[in-house]
């Protein structure tokens, strides 16, 4: 029998000395059950994705002693590890998998096929390994291929199959988008079936910058059956118990998690994706204005959930056109979530302003740049709180809203995270609703209704003006965002766009919100990704451009 264990954890990027604890405290876990090696994630001891980092001699050094320490541990005749790491090789830097045991590093493999679309741009900082053959661990042969490296068509997988290998271990940083456990288990069940081989895929936990790792790791047999599923979103080391049935090992059943529907995977993600950003930089509290719209009330939601209600503050900012029902329902709502909260009334800073700018504006009417003027008061307001105080400010904008510019630079947009940037408004309702029915795992905040239903069934409005409702300028929400993803994340054409319906000067107006916009979104907050393509790192389009889908 062979006793693997997966560890599914949740390492922080720079923290070498932090990582190899963490690595320690599970092979410590692990050899409490008798395992015989640790299966870690894709660059683990460095975090994941280094980016540049690794162009740092010093920083790959420090990696590189790190799993020379931990490759001492293995002299005590427990489990053997194989672990991520970044490796220098005759000036080459390599992203690498160590195997080590009996006390030294006794084999090494490097990423063949680096990644270089979307959110990754590996080829910049690693050279590409050579294909190579599967690895003796005490007497089984074992297929080491990197994340990478099953996804794409260079046939590693193929090459180790035969040379002999006999599980296939699969070490990942796979981010977090909408139904991507779908396409791993299609891609692992792919090798599984032209190998005739098991595949043990572990995936890295935790969020860093834009980026949410889900977990969710699982175990194929040879036979298609699925051995092994952990949750998604959640830290855990699990033991495997593996035996030899015809000649090829197999993994006994065990745990078979059940997955988040989407609702709730989009909704984990942002609160850990929010957590990890609040709790890896350093930040003890964090702040945002609570207007009495879906989009702040779900933030803060987000927020209790990810950090707790004691490290939440809430502050309402009314001014003339603030009306009684946002008034009542953002005080609703910190009531509901249990946080902190604040009333600073901004019409004497607003008035301020338009009085001293009433000489350069004389003559003119009044319009946008005076409701600008009240985001931007708002903005400042917040910065100040957050930069006394030491809290992290979050800003709120939906991703409609970042999609065609409807954001004030300077005043709404303010802030250090967004946990709803790649949120459309429809989804973000879905999600208010959800919410308020549900609470996911390892959640902080309360159960039950959290967001007022009056918040979610009301006509949206930024209420800088009187009467002023979303859809005075934009479509309703739900044509919007139809257009919007056909635009963003399926790259439809105009045409295409209009063939699903759609009248075309409004396609083409919406086009041209959305490229116009592209100099706000260059200047946003991070937020976490949960689509397949979020502004950003998966969709960078210049900002002097004048071409038009016509």
């Amino acid at each position: 029998m062979l006793r693997i264990a997966i560890a599914q954890l949740n390492p922080v990027v720079g923290d070498i000395a932090g990582n190899l604890q963490k690595a320690r405290e599970a092979r410590a876990e692990a050899t409490l059950h008798k395992a015989d090696l640790i299966v870690f994630s894709e660059l683990f001891i460095s975090g994941y994705p280094t980016e540049d980092l690794v162009l740092l001699s010093s920083f790959v050094k420090a990696c590189e002693r790190a799993i020379a320490d931990l490759a001492k541990d293995t002299a005590d005749q427990g489990p053997g590890v194989i672990i991520g790491t970044p490796i220098n090789r005759q000036g080459e830097i390599y992203n690498s998998v160590v195997v080590l045991d009996e006390g030294k590093i006794i084999a090494e493999r490097h990423k063949v096929d680096l990644p270089n679309y979307g959110e990754f741009d590996e080829k910049r900082v690693f050279s590409a390994g050579d294909i190579a053959g599967p690895v003796n661990f005490r007497g089984v042969r074992l297929g080491l291929p990197i994340c990478e490296d099953i996804w794409g068509d260079l046939g590693v997988v193929e090459a180790l199959e035969e040379t002999g290998a006999e599980i296939i271990i699969v070490a990942n940083a796979s981010p977090y988008h909408r139904d991507k456990m779908d396409g791993r288990y299609s891609v692992a069940l792919r090798h599984v079936i032209e190998t005739e081989l098991p595949i043990i895929y572990v995936n890295q936990l935790g969020g860093q910058d834009e980026l949410l790792f889900d977990g969710g790791s699982f175990v194929f047999n040879a036979d298609k059956a699925l051995a092994l599923q952990l949750p998604q979103f959640v830290e855990q080391i699990i033991v495997t118990d593996w035996v030899q049935r015809d000649g090829k090992w197999v993994c006994e059943p065990n745990t078979i998690a059940a997955l988040p529907d989407a609702l709730e995977a989009d909704y984990s993600a942002c609160v850990l994706g929010l957590r990890d950003y609040v709790n890896k930089n350093g930040f003890k509290t964090a702040l945002l204005g609570l207007s009495g719209g879906l989009d702040s009330a779900l933030c803060a939601a987000i927020a209790v959930d990810a950090l707790g209600a004691d490290r939440v503050r809430c502050v309402m900012m009314p001014y003339h056109f603030t009306t009684k029902e946002s008034h009542d329902d953002a005080a609703n709502c910190a009531k509901a979530l249990g946080v902190s909260y604040e009333i600073v009334p901004i019409a004497q800073p607003v008035e301020s302003f338009l009085s001293t700018l009433e000489p350069i504006f004389a003559g003119y009417e009044q319009g946008i740049t005076e409701e600008n003027l009240q985001s931007r008061t708002r903005g400042v307001i917040l910065m100040a709180i957050s930069n006394k105080f030491g809290s992290l400010l979050i800003t709120t904008g939906n991703k409609s809203e970042m999609a065609v510019g409807y954001a004030t630079l300077y005043g709404d947009m303010n802030g250090g995270f967004n946990p709803i940037k790649d949120i459309y408004k429809t989804r973000a309702f879905a999600l208010s609703e959800w919410r308020n029915k549900n609470k996911p795992v390892g959640a902080l905040g309360p159960d039950g209704e959290v967001i007022p239903a009056n918040i979610i069934t009301k006509v949206p409005s930024a209420e800088l003006r009187e009467n002023q409702t979303d859809q005075d300028s934009l479509p309703p929400y739900p044509v919007l965002d139809e257009i919007l993803e056909m635009l963003v994340e399926q790259g439809q054409s105009v045409e295409a766009v209009v063939a699903k319906g759609h009248a075309i000067e409004l396609v083409q107006r919406i086009e041209q919100l959305l490229l116009l916009a592209e100099y706000k979104r260059r200047q946003s907050a991070p937020g976490v990704k949960v689509s397949s393509k979020n502004f950003g790192k998966d969709r960078r389009y210049p900002i002097t451009n004048r071409f038009r889908d016509r």
